[in-house]
């Protein structure tokens, strides 16, 4: 049985995520202290079961996936997903949730924003909008919901 590109491409980027799904709800449910880890572990739970049932899916070839992405598109996702990887595996940790944060949302807007480069303005924006972000963040987290971040160096 031959399974077309666009098909395997979404059988494998789903699978990744049912992967990724699979460790965060593992790593939700066995750090302490647990009352920590109580929203993400329900955010975890969900995304998991969601991310499983996207797999099985694609698996069945029950998704429709149009015409897969090119190379080109691909290429294009490589720098956000350098910044997502070294988000994740060392600078929230390092550098602490709310300034990893703030570093990593300034870059992805600056990599994906399609203004120019070269005026003032467009990195005043860029800054803005950075900064509304992380107040919408801390107040969502830190004020609201109550939960726990990781704090390392800054906070």
């Amino acid at each position: 049985m031959s399974v077309s590109t666009p098909r395997l491409q979404h059988i494998i980027a789903s699978g990744a995520v049912a992967a990724v799904g699979a460790w965060v709800t593992y790593v939700s449910y066995t750090q302490q202290p647990s009352e920590a880890f109580l929203f993400p572990r329900l955010i975890a739970t969900v995304f998991v079961v969601l991310a499983i049932w996207t797999f099985v899916k694609a698996c069945l070839g029950w998704t429709k996936v149009g015409d897969g992405i090119t190379s080109r598109q691909f290429l294009n996702l490589l720098p956000g997903l350098a910044v997502a990887l070294i988000y994740i595996f060392w600078a929230a940790k390092g550098l602490g949730f709310y300034t990893a944060t703030t570093i990593a949302f300034f870059i992805l807007l600056s990599l994906y924003d399609p203004a120019s480069n070269r005026e003032p303005k467009t990195w005043a924006k860029r800054a803005i909008i950075t900064g509304i972000f992380m107040a919408v963040m801390y107040g969502l987290f830190a004020l609201l919901l109550k939960v726990y971040t990781p704090r390392e160096i800054f906070f």
